[in-house]
């Protein structure tokens, strides 16, 4: 039986930095990078320009563009709504130390409504000023809730160290069934969706939270369909990670992001 999520993150067995920080932490510098390879645990490095709407949050976790000046990621990453200008957004490259990547600091921060550690794990993040970069749309219906995600982000390799460059790994869809199996207590399955390989081997990681899951629509595009959210160990196997069922908030997203 998992432990609730802030035991999950002192005991280092969550997917990602979850335990909420502190208003005044919330421009913490990420942990040192390491040169060696893989982050999300299985993941393969991603190309150059693959990508392009990924992003880097200074409080240690990932995040997607979902408007040119709007980050989407996890409410955990980044705690209660305020005017906060502390945060710093990295994109542009898949390396964190390129002269391609921009950093541009927050403004506001949204966390979603009723969000108290367990489901509801979003938020959204106002830039100063926009990103020159694509976005990700996000799913509006459950359509695309299945089949083979993709996973991307600069987390734990499972040593403890954040990574210098974004990595890439698919995982499969694990239904509610299957996966309340393993969390009966603290999966909610209205919110949230799950997705990995129960052999263990691929998965999120720490440093991962907040970043997307995302597959190809009927047109070819990228879509996000979940927000890295929890889970007990690293690719553990038997324990899928447990993602943000991004369809399921989509229009409460839309409203906050136009009232920022």
């Amino acid at each position: 039986m998992p432990a609730p999520r802030r035991a999950l993150a002192a005991s280092a067995v969550a997917l990602a930095a979850f335990s909420l920080q502190p208003a005044a932490q919330a421009a913490a510098e990420p942990a040192p990078f390491a040169d060696r390879s893989p982050a999300v645990v299985g993941g393969t490095r991603a190309a150059e320009g693959e990508f392009p709407f990924m992003v880097r949050l200074s409080t240690g976790c990932g995040g997607a563009l979902y408007k040119k000046d709007v980050v989407l990621t996890a409410a955990h990453c980044v705690g209660e709504t305020r005017d906060e200008t502390r945060i710093t957004v990295t994109a542009g490259s898949v390396d964190l130390r390129s002269g391609k990547a921009v950093s541009i600091q927050s403004t506001k921060v949204f966390e979603a409504p009723g969000y108290t550690g367990w489901g509801k794990d979003w938020a959204l993040i106002k830039l100063a000023k926009p990103f020159n970069l694509p976005t990700l749309p996000i799913a509006t219906n459950g359509k695309y809730d299945k089949g083979d995600f993709t996973i991307a982000g600069w987390g734990d390799d499972g040593s403890g160290d954040q990574q210098r460059y974004l990595r890439k790994a698919t995982v499969p869809f694990v239904d509610d069934a299957t996966c309340g199996k393993e969390y009966p207590d603290n999966l909610v399955p209205s919110d949230e969706i799950c997705a990995g390989r129960l052999g263990g081997s691929v998965n999120s990681c720490p440093g991962d939270s907040g970043g997307p899951m995302f597959r190809k629509d009927d047109s070819g595009k990228w879509i996000e369909v979940g927000i890295v959210s929890w889970g007990a160990g690293c690719a553990a196997p038997g324990y899928p990670g447990v993602y943000t069922q991004v369809s399921h908030f989509a229009a409460d997203i839309a409203r906050a992001a136009n009232s920022l």
